[in-house]
């Protein structure tokens, strides 16, 4: 048998062992008398009895001596007793809280978990009191669990795995979820080395290749071929893009289209183009023209769409073309973000924009750029272009997990921005914020409690006060800009922080190529030397009503996620919108009506019966004529069911706003749940 000693507060438990089984469990008190140390109470409780009895404390010596007795610490006072009757001990090391609970569990010097700064406990333990500290944050997420649990076995220390979800005490260090290292140096050409117009070089202010652009020429990039590239951010996708855009250009092939998703981003490629080359050929911008006439709202630049170089937004493009307008000869056609083809709003609009540019420009050189596309490969064999994949990053990103409480974010927004703020890079720029929330309330919310310094950023502000918050962060004013999630693949903020207060755009959830996209932004090679991404999770958090996941379980599957192949399916609205502007640019030819649609990377519904039926669209030898109606479909960008739905309120009632009014919001929580059903199929 085995007697396992633990000196507790004024007494010692006495474990007995059996095969490692505890058989018997008794207290003994010691006192100091004349002869000695000697046992002068001692109670037992043997086998399954649930009562202590006392019992003769020679009984106590005699077991003893019959056992193999182990001290579980130093104690002078129990030692000097043994040695007094001459019975032979040895120290063990065992988890104090499971000798609590009368189990006895060795501690192993390489699984050990410190424990209150003064202790080791097993990691068994260690793994409960983990749960029972976070039991007061609410319902925590099997895997976000899993992940504390796995920080429990990388620290082996519970006080600073618990430091990640005490925001006072947070030390980055201890929230560290993973690193992405930066690539190595690479030797690439000098840009007077490559096939290009000497005026574009002298122009283009570009010394040597990057890293993804050296990939790009390699692939064929000066020789006219179609290149899906996928780039980390900042890692130089547009001047790809100039490259081929100005060669083409120069030597006679035809403009340069340069499209983006955003105005704000439009407005800043506008001016880029205009700063480097307005020197050698004309540039354009295209994008939607706002009806109130306000000094802020007028147009920032040429709207001339013949202009040898025009930036314009999907938008502004798709409405020249569905309105029946020609393009002039078009030489290159750039396609910045193209993973909004994956988006639930717009991505039938950008699939079928491509696949009418093909039809209008099909000599043109088509160029797609992205930092973040799932299954990339496939997505270019859809496109019939020559994937260039460049995976790593021009600096190092650091992201960090922590959890919090809900008030807890915006003190930890603004510590952890001020302290980013006080970093300066080796190249002499101070760290700046961008911080992503899921909407533009929340956003005011943030930034008026951050105090002077700090900025808001939305589509809802007036292009004026967008221009001055961008102008302010890039010449280093602002610490941060709080903007809402529908901008992570928007403008161009140097941030070297980016902060996660939501991880939901609206009340839907983000995937993980939204998720990755905006992470991305943080980290520029020529301003800093780290990028930094923090997710701020709240445990039990969500965002819409019956939502089946939480914030932190979120956190963990888009820290953890692979993205997903861009396979959109379009929807009877979204394929007949589709269909009618198709229709439009082909002239109604039905040969090269099904041409066009089959260029296209998503799947339509089978849409032509029910324009039929509804009068919309009559097949007359080889051709789809179009209705008025029809028309009016493709240059508004709607579909079949909103037109029903406005044909509908027009019957009730001739006043516009209430029409519109309607359309908004009785159409709300309809155009939600399909989003959601989307972005659930996706995942």
């Amino acid at each position: 048998m085995r007697v396992i000693i633990h000196p507790q507060k004024g007494t010692y438990k006495i474990l007995f062992l059996e095969n490692h089984s505890v058989r018997g469990i008794g207290f003994a008190d010691l006192s100091e008398t004349a002869k000695g140390v000697r046992p002068v109470q001692y109670r037992l409780r043997w086998g399954s009895r649930k009562q202590f009895r006392n019992t003769p404390t020679r009984d106590f010596i005699a077991s003893l001596r019959k056992s193999e007795v182990f001290l579980t610490r130093r104690d002078d006072l129990f030692e000097e007793f043994l040695s007094d009757f001459q019975i032979p001990f040895a120290g063990v090391d065992l988890c104090r809280i499971c000798l609590l609970e009368e189990r006895i569990t060795p501690l192993n010097p390489a699984t050990a978990v410190r424990y209150r700064s003064s202790e080791s406990i097993c990691p068994e333990c260690a793994k409960r009191e983990l749960r029972r500290e976070l039991a007061h944050m609410g319902r925590i997420g099997r895997q976000a669990m899993s992940h504390m649990e796995a920080l429990i076995q990388k620290y082996r220390d519970v006080d600073k795995v618990l430091a990640s979800i005490q925001p006072e005490e947070i030390r980055m260090s201890q929230t560290l979820f993973d690193r992405l290292e930066a690539h190595p140096v690479q030797h690439t050409a000098r840009l007077e080395e490559l096939p290009l117009p000497r005026n574009f070089v002298d122009a283009s202010g570009v010394d040597t290749l990057m890293p993804a652009q050296q990939m790009a020429v390699d692939a064929g990039l000066l020789f006219g071929k179609d290149l899906l590239v996928v780039s980390a951010t900042a890692s130089g996708k547009t001047f790809i893009g100039e490259m081929a855009g100005l060669k083409n250009l120069i030597e006679g092939r035809g403009q340069m289209i340069f499209l983006v998703p955003l105005v704000a981003l439009a407005v800043q490629k506008y001016q880029r183009f205009l700063e480097r080359y307005g020197g050698i050929t004309g540039v354009g911008i295209l994008i939607g023209k706002s009806r109130i006439n306000l000094p802020e709202n007028r147009p920032v630049g040429d709207r001339n769409t013949g202009a040898p170089i025009v930036v314009a937004t999907y938008e502004g493009i798709d409405h020249l073309i569905r309105s029946g307008k020609k393009l002039r000869k078009v030489g290159t056609v750039v396609i910045d973000e193209v993973q909004m083809l994956e988006d639930s709003d717009r991505g039938h609009r950008l699939d079928g924009l491509i696949a009418r540019l093909k039809y209008l420009a099909p000599k043109a050189q088509f160029l797609y750029l992205s930092a973040t596309i799932g299954l990339p490969k496939i997505l270019a064999q859809k496109l019939d272009a020559t994937l260039v994949r460049y995976d790593d990053r021009p600096v190092p990103l650091e992201r960090y997990l922590l959890f919090l409480e809900h008030k807890q974010k915006i003190p930890t927004i603004k510590r952890l921005c001020e302290e980013e703020f006080r970093h300066v890079s080796s190249k002499g720029f101070h760290g700046q914020t961008i911080v992503f929330t899921h909407s533009r309330a929340r956003c005011h919310v943030i930034a008026d409690a951050l105090g002077p310094k700090y900025g808001v950023y939305h589509a809802g502000l007036t292009s004026q006060e967008r221009r001055t918050a961008e102008s302010l962060f890039l010449s280093g004013k602002l610490k941060a800009v709080v903007t809402t999630a529908a901008l992570g693949a928007g403008v161009d903020f140097p941030a070297s922080q980016v902060i996660f207060d939501s991880l939901a755009m609206g009340i839907s959830w983000l995937s993980v190529q939204e998720f990755n996209q905006m992470a991305g932004r943080a980290g520029r090679p020529d301003y800093h030397d780290l990028g930094k991404v923090v997710i701020l999770a709240e445990p039990g958090a969500s965002y819409a009503r019956g939502s089946a996941q939480t914030e932190e379980e979120v956190a963990m599957r888009l820290l953890k996620g692979e993205m997903e192949e861009v396979a959109p399916e379009h929807d009877l609205e979204q394929s007949s919108e589709e269909y009618v502007a198709n229709a439009v640019v082909c002239g109604g030819n039905e040969q090269d009506l099904g041409r066009i649609t089959a260029t296209m990377v998503g799947t339509m519904e089978p849409v032509l019966p029910v324009l039929l039926d509804r009068g919309l669209v009559r097949k007359s030898e080889g051709r789809i004529e179009l209705s008025e109606l029809a028309r009016i479909m493709a240059e508004h960008f709607i579909g079949v069911e909103r037109l029903t739905d406005i044909q509908s309120l027009i019957r009730k009632t001739d006043d516009p706003i209430t029409i519109l009014t309607e359309l908004e919001c009785g159409s709300g929580d309809e155009d939600r749940d399909k989003k959601e059903k989307k972005k659930k199929k996706r995942r």
